[in-house]
């Protein structure tokens, strides 16, 4: 990979303001740039940063129509009207419906929840699960990261006496559904300070306030908070703010005392007694709770979220395990197809984006397939497939580019969309292909930056071994979890040479395990370069090269840190 090395030296005013900051906290010059950088200016900000307080999160009741949506809820309880929890097939909207039935069913015993199948009845609030509502009595039901945008389907279980109270973090149109209450922080009239919320954050904030009108202690709300961080981390939602909180206290939560259903998907994946972090969630955990509604029905990982028996459990965690494996079978033989498509392309190294289509691929991994094509290319992306007239797709997008708003575009050409910047859904009458890949393409080229589509690595620092000391990886510790807003720190190193031991390894030798000292310390660093085998000529020549790495742990030495070098190339 020919990475492009991006690296801003801090201004004289930077130096001496992170300079002031690192005497007052005692922390490394170094890393208050960074916290500078991410808007953590002042002593006490960088101490709320360092150890969030669940204190600090907001009052539930800023958002828009929280007063409503509690006193709804209160009403349906006190009647003992039944209620309906209904959300997503995905990771986020399984994690929320799993959060709030878990807490409700605590208090009341007339509820039930409800998944949507991705091929039966498609994305949202469905006209299908309505009827299923109405035949089984529910008067109120309670959508979970999606229902922003289900006009239609909300004044259809309106003229069935059906209330709904919306629980979404997607972009809403200008016209809202008829519903009781709509919690949504990206309301164009939205009084809530943060906008960012995962689905899951969103449900937290509505059992929050639930909770403050009931006189129920908000410690009842903590063991919820690990389904809150996998939906932080599998959503890809920005960890600074409120986010950061629940994240934090969530990643404990999964740490030491995780709900009966998560320990057994930790115990499945193999991190039993591993210190989490959100890398593992997105990596290990997430990809197992989406593989239900990927292959089967997303229900199945609620059920097995809720579940309160760890045998049981167990028994689930293997079969949505099952699951998994054979999404990434899927995964893998798609990957391959779309990428022969892409390189077919004609003048593809002049298109800044990807649109292709194959009537044939399955529809639960065409958003994956979307994701590798974005990381490969450097290109936002669009897969598409087909059930009957109807073509779905799945789109993902490059660093700063706002793939809603390319989507958005086209919406004259589409049945429906939604989503974010950097993920969105869409579908279309199979006829609308060309004109949308064509539309699509022009808006992206005409409004995409052309650094936006480079293989590029944002270095933080440029640091010597001498600065990477333990006060410095302690303290490098304290900035996790880390992700969107607040990403992993990658630092650079100049004049650096082998020390003689490095090695290719690995089952087919594509990777190296590096000992590496530089011109400024006699330590003797420890680093892996994942498939970069092709660079071992070059550290083996004795000359100095220079490294971009993050710092991480050494998975096989408990307490030892090593570098892990995202590229190498010769010095300057």
């Amino acid at each position: 990979m020919n990475y492009k090395w991006n690296y801003k030296p801090p201004t004289p005013e930077t130096t001496e303001a992170a300079q002031a900051l690192a005497e007052a906290v005692n922390v490394s010059p170094v890393l208050c740039r960074m916290l500078i950088d991410r808007g953590i200016t002042t002593p006490s900000a960088v101490r709320s940063f360092f150890r969030p307080q669940l204190q600090e999160l907001y009052d539930p009741f800023l958002m828009k129509d929280m007063d409503r949506a509690v006193e709804r809820l209160n009403e349906a309880m006190g009647n003992r009207e039944r209620i309906m929890v209904y959300g997503d097939y995905d990771v986020d909207g399984c994690t929320a419906v799993a959060l709030v039935y878990r807490f409700l069913q605590q208090y009341y015993s007339n509820i039930e929840y409800y998944i949507p199948d991705r091929y039966d009845e498609g994305y949202g609030v469905s006209l299908a699960g309505i009827d299923y509502a109405a035949d089984n009595g529910v008067k109120l039901i309670i959508v979970l990261d999606c229902g922003i945008k289900a006009v239609d389907e909300i004044t259809y279980a309106k003229s069935k006496g059906i209330d709904f109270i919306i629980c979404d973090h997607h972009v809403p149109d200008d016209e809202l559904p008829p519903a009781v209450a709509i919690l949504n922080a990206k309301r164009k009239d939205a009084t809530y300070p943060y906008k960012d919320l995962s689905g899951c954050g969103v449900g937290f904030k509505f059992m929050q306030a639930f909770a403050i009108s009931n006189g129920i202690a908000f410690s009842t709300l903590i063991p919820l908070l690990d389904l809150t961080a996998v939906s932080i981390a599998s959503d890809i939602v920005p960890i600074m703010g409120e986010n950061r909180i629940l994240a934090y206290h969530g990643l404990r939560q999964i740490n030491n005392n995780p709900s009966v259903g998560l320990k057994a998907v930790i115990d499945v994946c193999g991190l039993t007694g591993k210190d989490i972090t959100m890398s593992d969630i997105i990596f290990k955990i997430g990809p197992r709770i989406n593989a239900s509604g990927r292959i089967q029905n997303g229900k199945e990982s609620v059920n097995l979220l809720v579940e309160h028996n760890y045998d049981r459990a167990l028994e689930k965690a293997k079969l949505i395990n099952q699951y998994n494996e054979e999404r990434k079978e899927l995964d893998k033989r798609m990957t391959e197809e779309a990428s022969a498509l892409v390189e077919g392309l004609p003048e593809m190294g002049e298109k800044s984006a990807i649109v292709i289509y194959n009537e044939d691929w399955h529809k639960g991994v065409i958003g994956i397939v979307a994701s590798r094509l974005t990381e490969v290319y450097f290109r936002p992306a669009v897969v598409l497939t087909r059930t009957g007239d109807t073509v779905t797709g799945s789109a993902r997008s490059v660093s700063g580019f706002d793939v809603y708003k390319a989507i958005e575009s086209c919406r004259d050409l589409l049945e429906n969309f939604g989503g974010h910047t950097y993920a969105a859904g869409l579908s279309l009458n199979v006829n609308n292909v060309d004109k949308f890949r064509e539309r699509f393409e022009k808006y992206v080229e005409e409004n995409i930056e052309p650094e936006q589509t480079d293989a590029n690595l944002t270095i933080d620092a440029v640091i010597t071994f001498r600065d990477i000391t333990p006060k410095f990886c302690s303290d490098l510790k304290k900035m996790r979890p880390f992700g969107p807003d607040n990403q992993k720190p990658l630092f650079c190193s100049r004049q650096v040479y082998d020390y003689g031991t490095s090695k290719v390894v690995g089952r087919e030798q594509e990777h190296i395990k590096m000992e590496l000292v530089d011109n400024n310390s006699n330590h003797v660093m420890n680093g892996i370069a994942f498939g970069q085998s092709s660079q071992v000529r070059l550290i083996k020549t004795k000359r100095s090269f220079e490294i971009v790495y993050s710092i991480e742990d050494n998975t096989h030495k408990r307490g030892e840190i090593q570098l892990q070098i995202e590229d190498i190339r010769p010095t300057e």
